[in-house]
């Protein structure tokens, strides 16, 4: 069990008092000048003290990164390997406690979290797998002459920028697969959710990883201690999830050093009906899709597309099943929990009541818990909602779901392919080749048939268009973090 969870949860997942929390460079926990508070968005209530780092740690975690990775870089695979398999073991064994933490710290429900902690666990284990897989290529060159060889090799420092919604899974989804290939990191976690992250390193030191390899600076500063970063020569990639017009404003900068970057950006997910699709599997899969985290993931179904002639049955049916999600605090075992701030409520209120005012109707909405402390929103469902209204283009991150109705392939196909975005999209029908035929014209990085979920730390994930650039997951996922490098060996003499 990490000290952090100990200081932070009682035996039963509860709060036990507002703890102090440090930031972690070059093997040390690390205080700050200033600090920051971290709430609880089921009630408000501060959590945690956090340290607010500035330029001076900023710089200091990079110094730490940089030194480590003169050892890091040559340690065989295999080592590096062991010391991710041995992270995926403590994580599971702290399954529990960082899933209660996640649920302090983010308001998703407890099952959510439990399972956001096998997902984020799967990617050391993933990783561990494939550090010894990363894998070159020989060849004579076609006059004979020389031999090609191509590897590849640790791209260096990466600086890793991770959003709240998923505070395991993200720094997960990238530190796992930096240390495999080789790299050394330093982390900036959502000050929002800094708690999950900086438990993992506690996880990762217990693990065995040196110091400075792996490096969390905790700030609300964030623009900052990013921007330093990206000025800094001995910083070799950027890999950030986020908004996309941070994502923009990050690739301005990164420009003028020409900085490798990934990029995982905004999405405005489709969730489409076709008329033969089995409407008890995926009203299922919709509720799934839309509400699993309150709504509050890139990969969210964002708006259901429905065909005529069974969108009234649908719509029936889904606004049943939202009818009996309970809201409320993750402890209380509630479906939905809270949206991560008063800010995000009031955003959706205001998307919702001008949907509302423009011609859409709420069919279903659900019930608010008795003492509304947090920040909370009921699931709901609207139809008649204009294709051009923000209800429909816009990303929502929350529990809301618009209903369109269509009745040409075609049309819905150009519609849904002029958003800006690519990230994701549902598609549900009884014929799979159907299925697949839909979501191959569809402009999206990822589409998930008759599914209501995509993330597999096997498969790369990833967007079209303006929700990113790269990918996470899988072996592209590691092939992130390298640079590819080419030898011509000279053959001809004797």
């Amino acid at each position: 069990m990490t000290h952090l969870i100990q200081d932070l949860m009682g035996s039963v997942g509860e709060l036990v008092e507002t703890s102090s929390v440090r930031a972690f460079i070059n093997g040390q926990w690390v205080n700050a000048a200033n600090s920051f508070e971290v709430d609880d968005p089921s009630s408000g209530a501060t959590i945690a003290s956090v340290a607010n780092c500035g330029l001076n740690e900023a710089d200091a975690a990079v110094d730490a990164a940089s030194g480590a990775g003169r050892a890091w870089a040559p340690l065989s695979p295999l080592q590096r390997a062991d010391l991710l398999h041995r992270t995926y073991a403590l994580m599971m064994r702290d399954e529990d406690r960082l899933a209660d933490l996640i649920a302090l710290e983010n308001g998703k429900s407890r099952s959510d979290a439990a399972a956001e902690v096998r997902y984020a666990a799967q990617f050391f284990r993933w990783n561990a797998e494939e550090a010894v897989r990363i894998e070159g290529h020989y060849a004579i060159a076609p006059n004979g002459l020389s031999r090609t060889v191509v590897s590849r090799t640790p791209v260096g420092v990466a600086a890793l920028v991770t959003p709240w919604n998923f505070p395991a899974a993200m720094p997960a989804r990238k530190v796992a697969p930096a240390l495999a290939a080789g790299c050394t990191v330093v982390l900036k976690p959502a000050a929002e959710t800094p708690l999950t992250a900086i438990a993992m390193v506690e996880l990762l030191v217990e693990a065995g990883v040196p110091a400075g390899v792996v490096n969390v600076v905790t700030t609300v500063d964030a623009a900052d201690v990013v921007d330093r970063w990206l000025s800094d020569s001995r910083v070799r990639k950027l890999s950030f999830t986020g908004s996309t017009p941070v994502g923009r404003s990050l690739l301005r900068t990164a420009a003028g050093r020409v900085l490798n970057c990934s990029m995982e950006l905004g999405g405005a997910a489709p969730f489409v009906v076709l008329p033969d699709a089995d409407l008890g599997h995926a009203v299922r899969d919709a509720v799934i899709a839309k509400f699993r985290g309150g709504g509050q993931a890139c990969t969210a179904a964002n708006s259901f597309h429905v065909h005529a002639s069974v969108a009234e049955e649908f719509v029936d049916r889904l606004a049943s099943e939202v009818g009996r999600l309970t809201v409320g605090p993750s402890r209380s075992g509630a479906a939905v929990g809270p949206l991560i701030s008063a800010r995000a409520v009031t955003r959706l209120t205001k998307t919702v009541d001008d949907a509302v005012t423009h011609g859409a109707q709420i069919v279903a909405r659900g019930d608010l818990p008795g003492d509304c402390s947090g920040y909370f929103f009921p699931p709901t469902v609207l139809t008649d909602v204009a294709p051009s209204s923000s209800l429909a283009t816009e990303e929502l991150f929350g529990p809301v779901a618009p209903v369109l109705i269509w009745d040409d392939t075609d049309e819905l196909v150009a519609r849904l392919n002029r958003s800006e975005y690519g990230l994701a999209a549902y598609v549900q029908s009884r014929d799979i080749a159907a299925g697949m035929k839909f979501a191959d014209r569809i402009d999206a990085g990822m589409v998930a048939v008759n599914r209501g979920v995509l993330s597999d730390p096997a498969a790369p994930f990833g967007g079209m268009k303006q929700s990113g650039l790269g990918r996470e997951g899988a072996q592209h996922g590691l092939h992130e973090f390298t640079e590819i490098k080419y030898l011509s060996v000279d053959w001809s003499q004797d």
